[in-house]
């Protein structure tokens, strides 16, 4: 009974990505069909010759609070999953972090999603109708706090995969990490362009980014889940230090 408990311990962890990256996928849906079940209309807060909604504009009108409340769950969650990874690796559930560098990437990146996580609070509050100044600034705050974030994650993961080269899982992580990071952040720098340039196309990239985070997000369900019946110390790097050591003395 005491084996099987520790085998569900993993499940605190996991569902806060899963919670997270479904309410935030569930909340665009209900923007989206909010804004063509009524008949495309054009928003206050929309330009001249804007004919797609943003999220910020369908976020703006009588679905305030729900995104409000969403924006800050999922900015929590965002902020937790990094946290609970740094933990598990410390107390020895994960692959844990061999050398300094690697402890200060996680860290950076766990400052990154603060800076993410606040920005997506703060865009949801200060809505585009009202704040529209306020509202692109922490608009900007978000998609850099979270590049940042993945950023330094992706480097940690990198930098912890060259120390176990034959750890599958690892090393897709790692992977996982990095393709959807990357696309996200190729198009969030071609959604910036356009929003100078053409704004259609603008906020049809908004959408995809927004509904692509969800992914990322869904991508710290794998990681925390490898924690499943792992005992606490039992990966820590003290003993896979002395494990290297013991296998060294034994080869001579």
């Amino acid at each position: 009974m005491a084996i099987f408990s520790h085998q569900r311990h993993h499940w605190a962890y996991v569902w806060i990505p899963i919670a997270g990256a479904f309410l935030w996928f569930a909340t665009l849906w209900a923007l989206l069909i909010t804004w063509l079940a009524s008949g495309r209309p054009h928003y206050v807060s929309m330009d001249p010759d804007q004919h797609i909604a943003f999220i910020s504009d369908v976020a703006a009108d009588i679905l305030k609070p729900l995104f409000i409340t969403i924006c800050s769950i999922t900015g929590v969650a965002f902020v937790l999953c990094l946290v609970f990874e740094r933990y598990l690796r410390h107390s020895g559930r994960l692959m844990p972090n061999m050398r300094t560098r690697e402890r200060v990437f996680s860290s950076l990146a766990i400052l990154g999603s603060a800076i993410g996580g606040a920005g997506l609070i703060l865009l949801s509050i200060f809505d585009t109708k009202r704040h529209p100044t306020l509202h692109d600034v922490f608009l900007l705050v978000f998609i850099v706090g979270v590049a940042l974030s993945a950023i330094f994650s992706i480097v940690e993961f990198r930098w912890i995969s060259k120390d176990f080269q034959y750890h599958r899982l690892l090393k897709r992580s790692y992977w996982m990490k990095a393709i959807v990071a990357g696309i996200l952040i190729i198009l969030a720098v071609a959604f910036a362009i356009t929003e100078f340039t053409n704004v259609n196309v603008g906020a049809v990239l908004e959408w995809t980014i927004a509904f692509g985070y969800t992914f990322f997000l869904l991508t710290f369900y794998y990681d925390l889940r490898q924690s499943k019946g792992v005992h606490k110390g039992e990966l820590s790097a003290d003993r896979i230090n002395n494990s290297r050591r013991y296998r060294m003395r034994q080869a001579v």
